[in-house]
């Protein structure tokens, strides 16, 4: 089966582009790296022939609520009117637990936009709602860095390892497209401030974690379980400190 993965140099693409061929599919990855831009729609056409079915995993390169719109909105009307054309049956979309639940959040407002354009698109899809990755720790902590402190949002997530986002994206990929939104997730509902203090810790790192209740996360004030996922998500066991202890296994 030929999967095109748009983003597919990325973290999750280049995991997944890898799963799929170690189970005997044909994964190409897309991205403007490899001549195909989906907002310009160069190559676009000529990597879907044949393809039966894509993966989006790609992202905004900024997050500016008017350039995230704009590429959300753009690359999906892009995307789903090439695959008509080419004749691709199933279109799967990663996206975030808690898109619908802060309409304050510009970049979340823009994911609600791109699911409403798959919806409505005229191709078969599948749509996942991830929590947030184990490998993004750092990037919180750093986009709340004030001096040495560290103000993070006491609202609750359910973090979780990419290689379990792509245990979850590889199945639904090669299988019948869902129609529905199918949320995933990590062992754990914990605060964010709770859970980037303790990873801090871990890795010695000296800044001191401020939890603050009127903190925002992506432009949004989270008041309690916005980003944890909610009955009949898949939930994975992996938890952090396994995770840390397979990345120091690797260097």
């Amino acid at each position: 089966m030929k999967i095109v993965v748009i983003g597919g140099t990325g973290l999750i693409g280049s995991k997944l582009i890898a799963r799929l061929t170690e189970h005997g599919h044909e994964g190409v990855a897309a991205a403007p790296n490899t001549g195909v831009n989906t907002l310009t729609c160069e190559g676009l056409a000529e990597v879907l022939v044949g393809a039966e079915v894509v993966v989006d995993v790609s992202n905004s390169p900024s997050f500016a609520d008017a350039d995230v719109l704009d590429f959300f909105t753009r690359s999906t009307g892009n995307l789903l009117e090439a695959e008509k054309a080419a004749g691709v049956g199933h279109h799967v979309a990663l996206s975030i637990v808690g898109t619908d639940r802060l309409p304050a959040s510009g970049y979340l407002r823009a994911k609600v936009a791109q699911e409403q354009l798959i919806r409505d698109g005229g191709v078969p899809w599948s749509i996942v709602h991830a929590t947030q990755f184990y490998e993004f720790t750092a990037a919180i902590a750093q986009a709340a860095t004030v001096g040495e402190e560290v103000h993070l949002s006491t609202g609750y997530f359910q973090p979780m390892a990419a290689d379990d986002v792509v245990a979850a994206l590889g199945p639904i990929t090669v299988g019948e497209p869902l129609g529905r939104i199918q949320e995933i997730g990590g062992p754990s509902k914990v605060r964010m401030s709770d859970f980037v203090a303790a990873a801090l810790t871990a890795q010695g790192d000296p800044r001191t974690v401020v939890a603050d209740p009127a903190a925002t996360y992506f432009g949004a004030v989270l008041s309690g379980d916005e980003l944890v996922p909610g009955p009949g998500a898949r939930l994975f066991t992996t938890t952090y400190d396994e995770w840390r202890a397979a990345q120091a296994a690797t260097v």
